[in-house]
């Protein structure tokens, strides 16, 4: 078994600071996503499933039912129910493929994005405003940072 970390250094200090800083973070984005749960009446799951697909309509991406299930790692059958789900709530619908006539994929309804936007979009505003006192390079560092995170916590 690993022992604990003890910083023992100024720099040690720092990265305490900061591992705490990402945990305090995470908190409330936890708390900012039970409220939208909450305001939307979703569970979790569903939540994650529209965050996903709203991240993946801004980069132009399509999503297959497949997808979903990957990123949520959830069964297909329980894939099956969260688009059923949610197709009956009116936050999606199932369309073609547009260049695979063999498959199907999942898209926000008009309904949806406003639903997401009018429950985040003041918590995304005052993010921005909270941005306005760092310099760009602060903001890269911050990207930066936030990204090499991302990526440590992946699975090994």
């Amino acid at each position: 078994m690993e022992k604990p970390w003890i910083p023992k250094t100024q720099r040690d200090a720092v990265v305490l600071s900061a591992l705490e800083a990402v945990r305090a973070f995470s908190d409330s984005m936890d708390r900012m996503y039970a409220g939208m749960r909450g305001d939307m009446d979703m569970n979790t799951t569903d939540l994650a499933a529209l965050r996903m697909l709203i991240i993946r309509e801004q980069n132009g991406d399509v999503v297959k039912p497949h997808d979903l299930a990957t990123h949520l790692a959830i069964s297909t059958a329980s894939t099956t129910k969260l688009l059923d789900r949610l197709t009956e709530a009116g936050y999606l619908t199932r369309k073609p493929h547009p260049t695979d006539r063999r498959a199907r994929i999942v898209a926000l309804t008009e309904a949806a994005r406003h639903e997401f936007h009018r429950h985040f979009g003041q918590r995304l505003k005052a993010m921005r405003e909270a941005m306005v006192g760092y310099t760009d390079d602060e903001l890269r560092a911050v990207v930066r940072f936030l990204s090499d995170m991302e990526s440590a916590m992946l699975p090994r």
